[in-house]
């Protein structure tokens, strides 16, 4: 008797399991394939790629692929195992490390205040953080002040957080990981600039700073800022600045070169964090995690010019201007490959067609260093999505994008 009931209680929970994936999946609108001009054929020819090259070939534990077009989800898989010792495999509702791909997201959040009028695009500043009043180009003073533009667009002449991690301590004061936003951001005129702002792109820590400038705008902490503006709107139930105890269950493992199990960095630092517990860096650079279905809810309110089922994020010009390159003929092209590619206030956009690449002009996009990518298409209305958690990350992307490309019909 009591065997049998074991085996009754074990079901139970599998089903309970089973039944929480299906209705998580179904938090995301569905169509087949043909409903929106796609061959459903050419993409599962994705899978067929995805678990040869890169699951059986052993150069990720687990992945996964969501491909939406006009609106709707067409293809939503998911390959391998989130924990390999462990054999628990990826599922739709796996949480991953975003790293980078936080950007998009506070970037958002600035423009929700630039249209509210509490931020202002071109307004220095200094007019939010009076303590930021004295940046230097090297050693010379700046002839110019950074503005909210300028760090959407990485042209405030910030350094890597690697760096500014660095200096901090050099001049004797707390590290990143020791700091808040608003302490970090007050520091500034202990950063030498790279560059006279607005005249260079370069990838930096500023969406840390701009985090902080929601915060100012808002009056609010970051992390509530993004639940109430962003989060719930969207229903993004698994998105925060850490992994709370009752969903570790679902938190993927971060895996190396061999598939070995390697410690995550907290965002902005070089020391291990496990991303368990609420940081007192709330990094707007890197430091949410989230699952699939999360950001492609995010996708589908871009690639649905500011909305999502009757959630209202941001105006149709809003997303317009923060898709188009905002780079000045200086500091265009961006310096990371692919080629062709300019910058919006968010955002890397591509301004040129590369033949020998898989894109279409004004495809807008980003990625995460652990392995998480997502791109959108407003001209063939496409917005894609591939999560993986590996160090260094693999070319998971790059390879489903063209045959993302080919199964378009219509």
């Amino acid at each position: 008797m009591i065997p049998r009931l074991f085996l009754l209680f074990l079901f139970f929970l599998l089903f309970l399991s089973s039944s929480a994936s299906i209705r998580s999946e179904q938090r995301l609108p569905m169509a087949s394939p043909a409903e929106v001009g796609m061959s459903a054929e050419k993409l599962r020819k994705i899978d067929e790629v995805v678990r040869r090259k890169f699951i059986e070939g052993k150069q990720l534990a687990g992945a996964t692929v969501i491909v939406a077009r006009r609106g709707k989800v067409v293809h939503f898989e998911t390959y391998g195992m989130r924990d390999l010792s462990r054999r628990k495999p990826m599922t739709p509702d796996t949480i991953v490390r975003m790293y980078s791909m936080t950007k998009a997201i506070v970037s958002v959040a600035a423009m929700i205040l630039v249209e509210e009028g509490k931020l202002g695009l071109d307004t220095p500043i200094s007019k939010y953080v009076p303590k930021v009043n004295s940046m230097k180009v090297g050693t010379n003073p700046a002839q110019k002040e950074i503005t909210l533009r300028d760090i959407l667009r990485h042209t405030a002449g910030f350094p890597n957080n690697v760096t500014v991690d660095r200096l901090y301590r050099e001049a004797g004061l707390p590290s990143l990981a020791n700091s808040t936003l608003r302490e970090m951001t007050e520091r500034l005129n202990h950063i030498p600039l790279r560059s006279e702002p607005g005249t260079e792109w370069h990838y930096s820590f500023g969406t840390d700073v701009l985090a902080h400038l929601v915060e100012v705008g808002s009056e609010q902490s970051i992390d509530t800022f993004l639940e109430q503006r962003i989060f719930k709107p969207l229903q993004m139930t698994d998105t925060g600045f850490y992994c709370p105890a009752r969903k570790l269950e679902r938190f993927a493992l971060l895996y190396g070169r061999n598939l070995e199990p390697v410690a995550a960095s907290q965002p902005g630092t070089s020391g291990p964090f496990t991303f368990e517990t609420a940081p007192k860096f709330l990094s707007g650079g890197g430091g949410l995690v989230s699952t699939g279905i999360d950001y492609m809810r995010f996708c589908l309110m871009l690639s649905g010019m500011g909305q999502l089922e009757g959630a209202r994020i941001l105006k149709e010009k809003t997303i317009t201007e923060m898709t188009r390159n905002q780079l000045p003929d200086a500091a265009y092209p961006i310096s990371r490959p692919p080629r062709g590619r300019g910058f919006g206030l968010g955002f890397a956009v591509r301004v040129e067609k590369i033949e020998s690449e898989s894109s279409s002009i004004g495809e807008y996009e980003w990625l995460g260093g652990a392995g998480t990518e997502f791109w959108i298409s407003p001209r063939d209305q496409l917005a894609v999505v591939t999560l993986s958690q590996a160090s260094p990350m693999r070319d998971l992307g790059a390879t489903v994008k063209p045959l993302v490309y080919q199964a378009l019909e219509r």
